[in-house]
């Protein structure tokens, strides 16, 4: 399909619907359905945390809920950018980004409403497992607050340069920040152990825990860089594999399943291909080249996956049984 505009992110819904967030301000359905949910681009966007509906934010400065073809406005921040979104299924938390600021808000209470304020700008936010802390990625570290708690002082976990990109383990002992330097950082937060996984020769645009927590599957090289995480030191000490190598090419995106050693990687020719990493063996998905994929989702099962690029390219389909 032709979406016509940049697509900046796709999630699927609790029924397995796949839903694209596009730089032109819409929300398209893989089935033609269309809403124009910003007066501007969508910057970020999560699944709602009851699996209906798309949560976006844009650079018109508003949250959307965008559902059934119709708009929710959640939030406005006047002149400023909304860039990042984060939610969870499990504490029904919606969290969003505007500048300095780190935003909370309750999908079940309107009236809820946490605001961290931080010495830099804000790049990206993620829960924790549980839904209860929200981590900040900005210049010099992350930062660490709990979602709920409107006075406290946060942990603050410090490296020099600028995080642009986080996301927590599922088991929640690890938190992970990809870098403006082209390396991952991380942490083990159980003592702050700094964790260097570098070697990259683009920045790390997209990454996802698969195997139950076991392997982290990353873009920013020309094949899918996997790091194990099995034992208490994580990836320390320990060499990753890369998969899908191609010389010519960057990985951009990957995608994949909680449960299973499944991924998908998106490629900056356009291709996408997907991997069961016990056989490590390449299924091309989309062969065809094209522009570079900038969005790839995967269903909780791994029965479906979704790509988009920055054309306006996208597709969606039913996986092979790998």
């Amino acid at each position: 399909m032709n979406l016509d505009a940049y697509v900046t992110e796709i999630v699927f819904d609790r029924a397995g619907h796949a839903w694209f967030a596009l730089g032109d301000g819409t929300v398209a359905g893989e089935s033609g359905e269309r809403t124009a949910a910003h007066d501007g681009a969508i910057l970020a966007a999560a699944l709602h945390p009851g699996g209906d509906g798309v949560i976006s934010g844009g650079d018109d400065g508003r949250l959307v809920w965008t559902r059934g073809g119709e708009t929710t406005p959640l939030a406005e921040v006047k002149g400023r950018w909304i860039d990042g979104v984060a939610t969870s299924a499990a504490s029904g938390l919606i969290a969003f980004a505007a500048g300095r600021e780190a935003h909370v808000r309750d999908a079940a209470d309107a009236k809820f409403e946490r605001v961290f304020a931080h010495e830099k700008s804000v790049a990206h936010l993620a829960f924790d497992p549980k839904g209860r802390r929200l981590a900040c990625a900005t210049y010099g570290g992350a930062v660490l607050w709990y979602a709920r708690i409107a006075e406290q002082k946060p942990v603050l976990l410090k490296w020099a340069g600028s995080h642009n990109l986080t996301a927590f383990s599922p088991d929640g002992r690890f938190l992970m920040s990809s870098m403006q330097e082209n390396q991952l950082h991380g942490w083990r937060l159980a003592d702050a152990k700094d964790l260097r996984m570098g070697g990259y020769p683009a920045k790390v645009k997209s990454l996802v825990f698969v195997s139950k927590g076991m392997l982290l599957a990353t873009a920013g090289a020309p094949g899918a860089v996997v790091w194990p995480f099995s034992g208490a030191d994580g990836p320390m000490g320990k060499e990753a594999a890369e998969i899908g190598f191609d010389e010519s090419s960057l990985v951009t995106r990957v995608a994949g399943t909680p449960d299973r050693a499944l991924i998908a990687a998106g490629v900056d020719d356009g291709r996408v291909w997907a991997c069961d990493l016990t056989s490590r063996h390449l299924h091309p998905i989309k062969a065809e080249k094209g522009a570079a994929i900038t969005s790839l989702a995967m269903t909780a099962n791994g029965a479906r996956l979704a790509w988009g690029d920055e054309d306006g390219g996208a597709g969606v389909v039913d996986l092979p049984v790998l």
